[in-house]
């Protein structure tokens, strides 16, 4: 099954040592500010099986997130088909990590890794991302991420419950974009070499 590196951080296979701090991890209110309530511990464990199934179904889907350095799990990102009943269709990125992770540049180093293997490996000539209107931090992101965001495409998710989670947006990158965005910051990376990560 396969796994991705980064500098700083591992996309792997789910282990059952995962489950408990993902479990935490979806308990945590501050966590899921932008979500309808936090989950249950079996919740949690059930999203854990979908998530090995999807992976070793397809070869991609949500990954378990590990700081390189530490070993610790830190959180999820990966690729998953948009949900059936959404008012588009595609295949979209996400992520979501501990709060002890946030801050560190993980989720758009996780984000920029994600991307290449959905345009490189899987072959896909645009890839999605959605949160809800008020998700201000995975809205930087995604912005980071060079996913631009057209308000006319802002939507009522039907898969939320009302309220003020369910008001939700869409960015989205082509292949062609994240090429050139690609390229961009290879030439600006020597310039940016001393500086630190955010």
């Amino acid at each position: 099954m396969p796994e991705i590196r980064t500098d700083r951080l591992l996309l792997r296979s789910w282990r059952d040592s995962d489950i408990a701090p993902w479990a935490a991890l979806n308990a945590d209110p501050e966590v899921r500010e932008h979500f309808p309530g936090v989950l249950t511990a079996e919740q949690s464990a059930l999203s854990v099986a979908d998530f090995r199934a999807e992976l070793a179904e397809r070869g991609w889907g949500w990954w378990a997130v590990e700081v390189v350095e530490s070993g610790e799990f830190v959180g999820f990102a990966g690729l998953d088909p948009v949900e059936e009943g959404l008012p588009f269709g595609g295949v979209e990125a996400g992520w979501r990590l501990a709060r002890s992770a946030w801050g560190h540049g993980y989720a758009t180093e996780a984000g920029r890794a994600v991307l290449r293997f959905g345009f490189e490996t899987v072959g896909l000539e645009e890839i999605l991302a959605l949160t809800a209107v008020g998700n201000t931090r995975s809205r930087a992101v995604m912005r980071r991420l060079g996913m631009t965001h057209d308000p006319a495409e802002d939507f009522d998710d039907p898969t939320v419950p009302a309220g003020p989670w369910q008001r939700s947006v869409v960015c989205r990158i082509r292949r062609e974009d994240w090429r050139r965005a690609e390229h961009r910051a290879g030439e600006e990376a020597p310039a940016r070499a001393g500086e630190g990560r955010s």
